[in-house]
């Protein structure tokens, strides 16, 4: 397995090169195809050798080769987190069929919560071709299964729905509509994906108030993170989970 690990991280790379372009892109209504990589001060091109993932800018110091301007470490961490991913989940899933499913799930994952992050925003420009292959690649890869990832998409939709009327100040629509994309990649896997979402999204908030006070109330957190974050909990070890509830929890 040690080659496909390395062949999936060396994707992920790649494939985070490329969300960063989609996280900067997507929110101010762009074409993430053209123009082209360029600098964000002097608009010069980015070379070819310019634009190896995590490399170059490590060997840039940060900086731009035409005017010295700063480039965000954001870049080479999405990059780097992108490629962490694709690799867990090939060591962890194997090299099968069900990467059409995995792989670009956390893709998607890892885009929306670098703009949420930004902007306080899940673009339907991505959650909706999101769904669709969500439903496409179940639909190929784990045929079988697709009912359940139906059912679990329109559940993970409601919960967060009920979820929203009942508090809307707490999360979004963006945030139903993405429970529901990632209830049709997870299927069963969707519950404890939701949980680790729930509680991660708790501490932060429990963590932020104990700093800032009762002013950090009326400050809004992008629940998008944490829901990005409980997918892939659910896609790394959502199965076993369930089964640690069902064999201890249930006995």
């Amino acid at each position: 397995m040690a080659v496909e690990i390395a062949l999936a991280a060396v994707l992920g790379a790649v494939v985070g090169s490329f969300l960063n372009v989609v996280i900067h892109r997507v929110p101010l209504g762009e074409s993430i195809v053209s123009p082209g990589s360029h600098c964000p001060h002097c608009d010069a091109p980015v070379a070819t050798y310019d634009n190896i993932p995590v490399l170059s800018w490590l060997l840039l110091r940060g900086r731009c080769r035409n005017c010295g301007g700063p480039i965000s470490p954001r870049y080479p961490l999405v990059e780097l987190l992108t490629a962490v991913a694709f690799a867990a989940i090939v060591a962890v899933r194997g090299f099968d069929d069900d990467l059409l499913l995995e792989l670009p799930f956390a893709a998607c994952l890892i885009a929306l919560a670098g703009i949420d992050l930004d902007h306080k925003l899940l673009p339907n420009r991505i959650v909706y071709p999101m769904a669709v292959w969500g439903v496409v690649a179940t639909a190929i890869a784990e045929t079988g299964d697709l009912p359940e990832h139906l059912i679990a998409g329109a559940a993970a939709f409601l919960l967060l729905l009920a979820a929203v009327l009942a508090y809307p100040a707490g999360m979004g629509m963006g945030d139903v509509k993405l429970a529901g994309a990632m209830g049709l990649y997870l299927g069963l896997s969707i519950a404890p994906a939701l949980l680790a979402a729930f509680l991660s999204g708790t501490v932060v908030g429990v963590a932020i108030i104990a700093r800032e006070g009762a002013a950090a109330r009326k400050k809004a957190v992008p629940f998008g993170v944490f829901l990005a974050f409980g997918g892939l909990v659910g896609v790394l070890a959502g199965p076993e989970l369930i089964d640690l509830y069902r064999d201890h929890l249930l006995s």
